[in-house]
């Protein structure tokens, strides 16, 4: 088998660093990428002739460029982009800072979105290739104090699922990782944004305060077991578009999908009474 090349941003820590080592370990390439080069130095140490770490912040599009040219010009290619890197803000949506929710965005979103673009050009005219863009299990289900950073992986998905509809016709492949809460050290880099209002206190604030009591043991993901399941989603013959990593992701997927379904049967008659009479057969989509 020829090695695929991997290049994971966000691969200083947590899951990108977890699936950073998985996959060096499965003999296969790897360019890590983070805004801080210390740890995938350490990690390219360890497996010099497959491994490449690079200094990659995703909202500076000299870097992203810089990135991939290196990437193409080390291991002739990219087989795999793994779009992981993200920041976090909590408060309620009336709370938050506008810079630090844009910020939130650049990184998340649009961060991941011009990378895609910059590696899809080459894996076109190799007709192989594969995105993989890691949302959350708050990509599908929303909670208080997490609005944005839940927005900024709804669009994530939206993107996604109209990526993998453009581009298998070509032979490439996409889909959509959505995590629930791994042990990667995400309590101490979440920060809550703005200043606290009282009337929020029972539904944002309850989030605020728990962030300086998060512990390790309250997060039931390993990364470790992760990182294999990202693998194994990844290369599989007939890649999925969702795939779900964590039991309690599993719960708030399924409880947000049973309220979708009671809500969208709830409704069938209402949004059939909306149409011209008799149109509904012409409809375009």
């Amino acid at each position: 088998m020829d090695r695929r090349t991997w290049l994971i941003t966000g691969a200083s820590s947590g899951l990108g660093r977890a699936l950073a080592e998985h996959v060096l370990a499965q003999g296969e390439q790897v360019v890590a990428t983070a805004s801080s080069v210390q740890a995938t130095t350490e990690l390219a140490a360890r497996y010099p002739r497959t491994a490449l770490a690079l200094r990659l912040d995703v909202t500076d599009a000299e870097q992203r460029a810089a990135g991939v040219r290196a990437a193409e010009e080390r291991f002739g290619g990219i087989d795999v982009l793994v779009n992981n890197a993200a920041i976090d803000f909590v408060g309620a949506l009336e709370e938050q800072e506008e810079d630090d929710y844009r910020r939130l965005f650049e990184v998340n979103f649009f961060g991941a979105v011009a990378l895609t673009r910059a590696v899809l050009p080459g894996m076109r005219r190799r007709r192989s290739g594969t995105v993989v863009n890691v949302s959350s299990m708050d990509g599908l289900a929303s909670l208080p104090a997490n609005g944005y950073y839940s927005a900024s992986k709804f669009a994530l998905e939206g993107f996604t699922e109209a990526l993998w509809q453009e581009i298998e016709p070509l032979g490439l492949h996409a889909m959509v990782i959505q995590p629930g809460s791994f042990r990667t050290g995400i309590e101490h880099r979440t920060k809550a944004s703005g200043t606290a209002i009282e009337d929020y206190a029972a539904t944002a604030g309850a989030f605020r305060a728990m962030l300086d009591g998060l512990r390790p043991e309250m997060f039931p993901g390993d990364p470790a077991r992760a990182a294999r399941s990202i693998y194994q989603a990844a290369t599989a013959a007939q890649p999925r578009h969702w795939v779900v990593l964590g039991s309690d992701a599993q719960r708030r997927i399924g409880v947000k999908l049973d309220l979708l379904r009671a809500e969208f049967e709830a409704g069938r008659a209402l949004a059939a009474s909306t149409d011209f009479p008799g149109a509904a057969e012409h409809a375009v989509l």
